[in-house]
């Protein structure tokens, strides 16, 4: 596939439309399928990771539907029971359960398959295949629950067995914040209350496992934690209960929209988006808007649709030094928006972000190519800005420099 963008030649002036969260819709579909009753989600995502969710817990004989802009969740009172759905790899007459591309689904859901009457194998795509998932496992296997993997490097399928899990004394590091959250959304089902340590260092992604305890409290499911977000403590034999829940936006997908209305003469409108700052939302990303003012956008609200709103003439952007602990999905965008300011911005607590579907700190540096100017440590990506940004330009000078 060849993908050809060309520049833009007047200002971005117009809207965007922001999509709903999918942090909050995966974790808002899976709450709400293990509770008893029917639950209300307003707010549909349409992206395939979420499609991917919907269908395993279909499998495991939930009804979720769509209606207008709503998702209606009859759910399984914590008692999964596999029927015949069939679709997109996912065979739930032979207890076979595809997560495609999902890591989210995958983390999130390969715990609590145990909760099923009968055996589950889940799986995925090729590259979901290749993520790491010992750790997860092993502190899925320290809680009770009855697994193994039918390859010899902890890698997909995983065969479950049905057995509720016993809780008890778990250990696993903080790396990434979806093993915790799978293991904190199981929990509340062990026959026992379940501790968690994190070790090896500091728990990284805390804004994302953050929302998970959240919302899981929305769904009447309670974890308590220390000071130093280290130790969580889950009480046994919890019953999740139906509830109705709005969705906000997705502060990851207007991102995108904000760095492209930073780096260019442009007057552009988020629609769906009324959020400016870091503190007026839950959104695990919700610190890139405090970033993005740091960094010199112009980004406020509306006066007249209460919206978000970018207005620029197009000036460099202001380096930045960043821990990237509690911002991983955002290494990408602001490695972009880094490229137009002027000096060096570092992001740093960047080791983690190797370990996503692709190991996207090495990823950023293929904007070289463009003609910026990125180093990457192991654990930091160093990216010197330029005056016009890495342009079309630079790109065809660099290409020309090759051939000859």
């Amino acid at each position: 596939m060849r993908l050809q963008v060309e520049p833009a030649e007047s200002p971005l002036h117009g809207y965007l439309d922001i999509p709903v969260s999918k942090y909050h819709v995966h974790r808002a579909l899976i709450l709400a399928a293990l509770a008893e009753g029917r639950s209300r989600i307003h707010g549909v995502s349409t992206t395939r990771q979420v499609g991917w969710t919907i269908d395993a817990l279909r499998a495991l004989g939930v009804g979720v539907e769509e209606n207008g802009d709503e998702y209606i969740v009859d759910g399984c009172a914590g008692r999964p029971r596999l029927t015949d759905y069939q679709h997109a790899g996912t065979d739930a007459t032979h207890g076979l359960i595809d997560v495609g591309s999902s890591g989210t689904s995958l983390y999130f859901l390969v715990g609590l398959a145990s909760l099923a009457d009968r055996q589950v194998t889940v799986t995925g795509m090729k590259y979901l295949r290749n993520r790491p998932i010992e750790a997860l496992l092993r502190a899925l296997l320290q809680m009770g629950v009855d697994l193994k993997t039918l390859h010899e490097d902890w890698r997909l399928p995983v065969q479950i067995q049905p057995h509720r899990p016993d809780g008890g004394h778990v250990e696993m590091p903080g790396t990434l914040s979806q093993w915790l959250s799978g293991v904190l959304l199981l929990a509340p089902f062990a026959t026992s209350d379940t501790t968690v340590h994190i070790t090896g260092g500091p728990l990284k992604e805390r804004t994302y496992v953050e929302l998970t305890i959240s919302m899981m409290a929305h769904w009447g499911l309670q974890v308590d934690h220390d000071a130093d977000w280290l130790t969580f403590h889950v009480p046994a034999n919890q019953s999740a209960q139906a509830a109705e829940y709005t969705v906000p936006s997705d502060i990851g997908a207007s991102a995108f929209g904000v760095a492209a209305a930073a780096i260019h003469p442009s007057d552009v409108l988020f629609h769906g988006q009324t959020v400016i700052a870091g503190s007026q939302t839950d959104h695990p990303e919700g610190h890139f808007l405090d970033i993005a003012r740091e960094m010199g956008v112009n980004l406020f609200s509306d006066p007249e649709t209460g919206l978000a709103r970018v207005v620029s003439d197009g000036s460099p952007l202001r380096p930045i030094e960043l821990d990237c602990s509690t911002v991983p999905d955002l290494l990408p965008v602001l490695s972009a928006m880094a490229c137009f300011a002027e000096g060096t911005s570092r992001l740093y607590n960047v080791s983690h972000i190797r370990l996503k579907e692709t190991d996207r700190v090495a990823a950023m540096t293929q904007l070289n190519k463009l003609g910026a100017h990125l180093e990457q440590g192991d654990d930091e990506l160093l990216i010197t800005g330029i005056a016009q940004g890495p342009g079309p330009q630079a790109a065809r000078d660099r290409a020309e420099e090759q051939r000859s």
